[in-house]
């Protein structure tokens, strides 16, 4: 059985509470644990029980979030939601996961909680160098996708097809927002419309380099970089 990572939301707007409650009992390894209006109660709440993932709110009754964080000796992984973007940087100065800013899509909540859960991984098996897997939300659903399945990333318009051992998934994202949760170790932008996991390339010809059955193209652009990087 698979590891639910238990999620307090300190969010003092029912609209807000409403979406962050549907968007972790939608992620198959997230858990509410439990919903606080403001900083004080989540203060109670923690002193008697644990979470891994705090989904904060900056602008609270009483005392803000960020002052809320400043005041936990050991707090949980943050991630802090928002109304108000000019607040990023100081929450990242505290080490936030991630920034949501309201109202936020499903998808860029799932970047967020990848961010953590790689965290966490790296924090509990340290020899993986990160964690072996991502997230993605494809036909209505959240996959669970192994890094070492992937075979390479095609962006198709609006959307990118992430091809794998297991199959193919198609996601509502961009190719550089997939780009920053690939680890860079074991994939590479070879095309502007490619990104491609190392260890599956087996040859290189000319422009082209394959994987599995396909030819992948070599941008212009990235020729350099690409080769530098195989050291050819």
């Amino acid at each position: 059985m698979s590891t639910l990572y238990r999620c307090l939301v300190v969010e003092d707007e029912p609209l807000a509470q409403n979406v962050l409650k549907k968007y972790i009992g939608d992620h198959p390894l997230l858990e509410l644990a439990g919903v606080c209006h403001d900083a004080p109660a989540a203060q109670q709440w923690l002193a008697r029980q644990q979470a891994g993932i705090l989904f904060l709110d900056i602008n609270l009754p009483t005392l803000s979030g960020i002052s809320f964080l400043k005041s936990l000796s050991r707090p949980p992984l943050v991630i802090f939601t928002t109304a108000y973007p000019e607040y990023a940087v100081e929450g990242f100065e505290l080490d936030a996961v991630d920034y949501l800013v309201k109202p936020f899509s499903f998808e860029r909540f799932l970047k967020a909680v990848n961010k953590a859960l790689e965290k966490i991984e790296k924090l509990e098996l340290p020899a993986m160098g990160g964690s072996p897997f991502i997230f993605v939300k494809a036909d209505k659903k959240v996959f669970k996708v192994n890094l070492a399945d992937i075979l390479f990333v095609e962006a198709l318009d609006d959307y990118v097809r992430i091809v794998t051992n297991q199959g193919n998934y198609l996601v509502h994202d961009t190719m550089k927002g997939l780009q920053e949760e690939l680890p860079a170790l074991q994939f590479m932008r070879v095309h502007k419309s490619y990104i491609i996991a190392r260890s599956k390339i087996v040859f290189i010809e000319g422009n082209y380099v394959r994987i599995a059955d396909r030819d992948i193209p070599i941008g212009a652009s990235y020729r350099e970089e690409v080769f530098a990087r195989l050291k050819i």
